[in-house]
């Protein structure tokens, strides 16, 4: 007997956070979230996104066990900017089995049409810097911290429902030269020279946090017309600083400025933190600590975790200039490998911006799209 439940207390929350624990164990290339974490993302309370939000979340038993999970987001401030009134899907877990799956996903869209939505879209989280997507290539690479993993049935059983493709986000793996080939050196220099544009090293987390709200108002104008980006305010910009700050290696990041020191690009890039979080198993605790620290340093592959052009300067070599200088800190730590965070499959610039360097194309996500 299949039994859906809703999780609206702190005990379901905990359960429904642990499902990808179990549907996952033994599976080398997903990468556990911390868990509590997770519970506080599906926490009113503990997430500022449901000040403009609703959300449901089920979880489903089959014959007393757990074996799946789906929520449910109306992004009020997403249907605003869009004028489309379509309900997000969200954290879909689940074993195979047709009449889970059913079950699971005949709740959430009844839900959403309950809401007087015209369809639904996803998987989509909260916002951009939640996971999204649906794996539909890449099912034997390990995945970053900041991408999603699925089972390969998954996709399938989207299908079956109906679910149409929406959106693809690829992701690269960049081989690393141990040298800065002479064309960007001199590109650099006559880039920052015809723009007046300087590169700024990030030197402590103390000036990343000084400089953290203008970077994401510059990550809300570059964003805003990229699919189903909402743009953050400044307590959501707090919320992820305070959650990021303390992985981020500010080694790596850079800004490109004016000369009147306006940010006009940034990366992000973050030594990979796979491997310590599948040591941690979602929670850090002294073995997981003890590899964070050492992955800081001693690393061979590097996450770009987040990289942003105001759109004035999308044309003007801005992107090449971040990534020469954070791959001068790189070939000094011995980096062999970048790994891209996904880059929606239109977003042509980005895309051959990557495909400069030796690079193969290794992962595939997808959002869906079901009209009721």
């Amino acid at each position: 007997m299949i039994e859906i439940i809703e999780v609206n207390t702190d005990t379901l929350r905990k359960e429904f956070a642990l499902i990808p624990y179990r549907l996952y164990q033994g599976n080398p290339y997903w990468v556990p979230p911390m868990l509590q974490g997770e519970i506080d993302d599906i926490t009113p309370e503990k997430n500022p996104y449901f000040r403009f939000c609703e959300a449901k979340f089920w979880i489903a038993q089959l014959d007393g066990k757990t074996v799946g999970r789906i929520g449910a987001i109306i992004h009020h401030a997403y249907i605003e900017k869009t004028q489309k009134k379509m309900g997000r899907l969200t954290r879909c877990e689940f074993i195979d089995d047709a009449q889970v799956v059913d079950a699971l996903f005949e709740t959430a869209e009844n839900w959403c049409k309950e809401k007087g939505m015209l369809g639904v879209l996803g998987p989509l989280g909260f916002s951009n810097l939640d996971q999204q997507g649906l794996l539909v290539e890449g099912f034997e690479q390990l995945a970053s911290v900041a991408s999603a993993y699925h089972h390969e049935y998954y996709h399938r059983h989207f299908e079956r429902l109906g679910f149409t493709k929406e959106m693809d986000w690829v992701e690269f793996r960049l081989a690393l030269s141990r040298q800065i080939p002479e064309k960007a050196i001199r590109m650099e220099q006559a880039i920052m020279q015809r723009y007046q544009l300087k590169v700024v090293d990030v030197k402590n987390k103390k000036m990343l946090r000084h400089y953290g709200q203008q970077v994401f108002q510059l990550l809300n104008k570059s964003f805003y017309n990229l699919f189903s980006f909402v743009p953050l305010d400044e307590a959501m910009i707090e919320a992820v600083l305070d959650n990021y700050l303390p992985v981020i290696n500010t080694e790596f990041v850079k800004l490109v400025m004016t000369q009147d020191e306006r940010i006009v690009g940034f990366i992000v890039p973050v030594p990979s933190l796979s491997k310590t979080m599948q040591i941690a198993k979602g929670k850090l605790g002294l073995r997981a600590l003890i590899s964070l620290l050492w992955s800081r340093r001693h690393n061979d592959t590097i996450d770009t975790f987040l990289t942003g052009v105001d759109p004035e300067f999308q044309s003007k070599g801005v992107v090449g200039l971040l990534m020469t200088s954070a791959q001068r800190v790189m070939i000094k730590r011995n980096m062999l490998t970048v790994e891209t965070t996904g880059m929606l499959e239109n977003n042509q610039k980005a895309i051959e911006f990557w495909k400069n360097y030796d690079h193969i194309q290794h992962k595939r996500k997808r959002c869906y799209r079901k009209m009721f």
